[in-house]
């Protein structure tokens, strides 16, 4: 089964991912280091994949990140990725 959204959490050196089919059923969540993500990325996603990114707390005040507002504070980088997949 392939993705059809992603959400992705980039930070410095360990890239979280969260990923979904056409059904909204949850395919992927993983934790990879940042010379893998892209690969995994690109072996798993369908064409036409809707992808994500938060790439810092701190961009949701700039209006980047609404998904972090529903958050509720959590700062967990796998709620995170799960939420922009959502948005």
């Amino acid at each position: 089964m392939k993705l059809s959204r992603v959400g992705i959490d980039l930070a410095k050196n360990v890239y979280q991912l969260h990923g979904v089919d056409r059904s909204g059923r949850t395919i992927l969540k993983r934790r990879l280091k940042r010379h893998r993500w892209l690969k995994v990325l690109l072996d798993k996603t369908e064409p036409g994949c809707v992808i994500g990114m938060e790439a810092c707390a701190s961009a949701a005040s700039l209006g980047s990140g609404a998904s972090v507002t529903r958050l509720h504070g959590q700062v967990d980088s796998a709620a995170v990725c799960e939420a922009v997949c959502e948005e």
